[in-house]
Formats: structure tokens, sequence, C-alpha cells
């Protein structure tokens, strides 16, 4: 339940709270109306055949949503108003699809992010992407067998995230399509349940024209634990996306080939603004849609990252920093930890 204490919104601030709920009852979908059931892991199946969608539920804290929030306005307090900080909390499939009949599974998401906007400093920018996907919640903007959503869904948030940022952007005509046929993600493993299985999907992604763009990686390896950087590589310079066969379950690892480096690209764009997005693998989707707006985008995961953050802003003259985590990974703790600690490592 929302805490007075913590904020008191205006009569005109409830209006603009309360109009996605309005908009999130128009979504042009019959979820209310399927059936849904819980696999022992708390995965939450819909439907049936080969529209059968896999969702996890939301689990968020208030107070993690908090220590969320205290990160972005910390970032824009230690850079001394020097760069521009945006928080975009990334819906994840359940806020859009789980039908309501069985919304005793998860937390609501919408009114836990809204919470979170609500605790930003006036100076930090959220992108608030909820409207945005509930107007698209019938294309194919998440994936019905993984657990991320689909580069047609982080091309809508680039594109909301650029016009609060005023930098230009490019339609999809812009770009060219690819598509992986025969796919099944993450739900499946997470799952174990047979109807994921039998519900591939296609994987669809954009690769941008008439942009000029270099792509450099350094890449971590991970100890025994799975969790700690023991070395990195030199920088070197590599690909943006990598192309997948049909039927490979990896397939999302087509931008950046995952996590497990920090990437630096810089574009043909030339109008000074030097981006730093601050994500999990949702992040990895949104910077092949941001190569017409950025002179040069930098990627950092929450989870992988050893120099100095402040350093690293004022080394490769940072203008924009973009917090872009799904609600799951903004509210673990773990996210806000990491990136208090990469101000002080």
């Amino acid at each position: 339940m929302f805490n007075f204490q913590h904020s008191i919104l205006k009569a005109t601030d409830w209006v603009k709270w309360l109009l996605p709920f309005y908009l999130l009852t128009l979504l042009p979908l019959t979820a209310a109306a399927q059936d849904a059931r819980r696999t022992k892991s708390g995965i939450i199946i819909i439907g049936e055949g080969d529209s059968v969608r896999a969702v996890e539920p939301f689990n968020g804290t208030f107070e993690r949503g908090m220590a969320y929030a205290n990160a972005a306005n910390t970032y824009y307090q230690t850079f001394e108003g020097r760069v521009h900080v945006y928080c975009m909390v990334i819906p994840t499939a359940v806020a859009l699809y789980c039908p309501n009949q069985y919304s005793m599974w998860t937390k609501d998401e919408y009114a836990s992010v809204k919470r979170l906007f609500h605790q930003l400093n006036d100076s930090v920018k959220a992108v608030d992407l909820f409207d945005i996907m509930a107007r698209h919640a019938d294309e194919e903007i998440y994936s019905r067998t993984d657990h991320h959503w689909a580069s047609l869904g982080a091309f809508y948030a680039a594109q909301e995230f650029a016009r609060v940022a005023g930098v230009p952007f490019k339609g999809l005509n812009h770009y060219d399509k690819h598509v992986i046929n025969n796919y099944v993600g993450t739900m499946y493993r997470f799952s174990r349940d047979a109807a994921v299985k039998n519900a591939p999907e296609r994987f669809t992604w954009y690769v941008p024209r008439d942009v000029k763009y270099t792509t450099t990686y350094i890449k971590y390896k991970l100890g025994r634990d799975k969790k700690t950087v023991v070395s990195e590589s030199a920088p070197e310079q590599g690909r943006f996306f990598f192309e997948y066969e049909d039927g490979n379950s990896a397939a999302y690892m087509t931008f950046m080939h995952g996590d497990l480096n920090t990437t630096t690209v810089k574009t043909s764009t030339k109008n000074g603004r030097r981006l730093l997005i601050l994500k999990d693998s949702y992040g990895n989707a949104l910077p092949g849609f941001l190569f017409f707006s950025f002179e040069e985008i930098h990627v950092v995961d929450c989870r992988y990252f050893t120099r100095n953050m402040i350093d690293y802003v004022y080394r490769y003259g940072i203008s924009d920093i973009l917090f872009a985590n799904n609600a799951g990974h903004a509210y673990t703790a773990a996210t806000a930890e990491s990136y208090m600690r990469y101000l002080e490592q």
C-alpha cells in the first residue's frame, strides 16, 4: 500500500498517475478471459496452443524500489548537474498479460514503479513505458517463450527515451528486419512446461541502415562462482549484432553477444551527445535503436564493471546516463548496490 508519509501527490498528479490505469483497461487482448496456471517454480502459463505465453511474477518491495531511485538521484548529484540522468524501469510481461482473475499471483508492478518514479529527484527524468507498452500490447513487443522483451518493444522504449532526451530518432523504415524462426527461449528452462516448448515463436531483430558505427568491447571472464569478474580483455573491436540460426534458444544474445562486456559504440551521428546505458540484459536490445540519436553509446551491465564510474564518465565525456533495468532487476537489492559501488570502486 502507498505510504503517504513518503509523498503527497497534487490533484493534477493524480490524473497523470491514474491515466495509464485507464489505458491498461484498453489492452487489445483477451487476457482477462484466458485461463492460466502456475508451475512449481512459480512461472505463470497463460493460454494454450501456439499462443501460449509464460511470464514471471513480480515480487518487488517498496524499499528496494526506493534504493533504485536513490541510485539514480545519487548519480545526478555526483555529477553536479553536468550530466543528464534518466530512469527507465522496463515493464515485464506479467504487468501486461497476466489475466485479471489471476492477479493475486503477482504484485502490482505498475503501482510499484509509479511510486518509484515519484521518489526521483526533480532533475532526474523518468522514462515511463507503461502506457507505451499498453498501446502496443497486441504487437510482438514481448517474447512468449523467453523472459526478455522483444526487439520491437525495445524500439518503442528507445523512441520514448529519445523524445524525453530531446535527440533525433528514426523509424523502422530505416532498419533491415531479420527473423529467426522456431525460437523457444529461457521460459521453457525456467518452467519445464511442455506447452512452452511446443509453442515456438519468431525472434525478430532490426539492423540500422545509413548510419556508420564501430563497436568496441572489454570482455570479462568470471570466476568459479559465475559472478565475480576475475579478468578482462584489452579493448577489441567486434560486431554489435550476432546472427543465430533458426531454432537457437540463445537468439536474444544477438545484441552485443550478451552481458559479459562493457561496450562502446561510436556512430556517424555528430551531435556531441554521449550516452551511458546502465542496464541488465533487457537493456541489450536498446542501443541498436539509438545509433541515429547519439555520437557515442557506452553500455555497462549492473553485474559486471571493474572501473570507477566517476572517472569513466569524465574520461569519455558522457553527457547522458540512462538507468535501463527491467522491473525485476530494478527491485533487486543487488542492482542498486552495484550502481552505488561503481561510484567508489
